[in-house]
């Protein structure tokens, strides 16, 4: 039975490793093709670049953060626990920081299309 246990717990520890790099590969694609996107948008001169690269940014840190908890289930020491911690809060903070930027970017470019909005509406007059 104890050999039963040890075999689940081996597979369990690769069957997270591998979900962990998948995570972590699909925070990289995210962030690349959010990156590819608004590198487009910029030669283009597209005004909603800085909004399109931080949501893309978020999402990328969402699937980073993802795959740290998940690395979680794995940790046999409390060094290594505290490492994931205060990783898993940095990228809390930075993902906190990024959806903060986002609300004021929105608000910006809102006012931004109501004032095109009103000049439109004052010159139809």
């Amino acid at each position: 039975m104890e050999h039963f246990i040890e075999n689940i717990e081996i597979y369990l520890t690769y069957f997270v490793e591998i979900c962990t790099v998948l995570l972590e590969l699909c925070g990289i694609v995210v962030l690349l093709a959010a990156a590819g996107k608004c590198f487009y948008q910029w030669i283009k001169g597209a005004r909603t670049l800085r909004l399109d690269l931080a949501q893309g940014i978020a999402l990328s840190l969402e699937f980073k953060m993802g795959s740290e908890v998940l690395r979680t289930v794995v940790v046999r020491e409390w060094e290594e626990l505290g490492i994931l911690g205060a990783i898993i809060v940095l990228r809390g903070v930075l993902t906190f920081l990024i959806h903060w930027e986002i609300k004021h970017e929105e608000k910006a470019l809102e006012k931004e299309e109501n004032a095109v909005t009103n000049e439109t509406e004052e010159t139809q007059i």
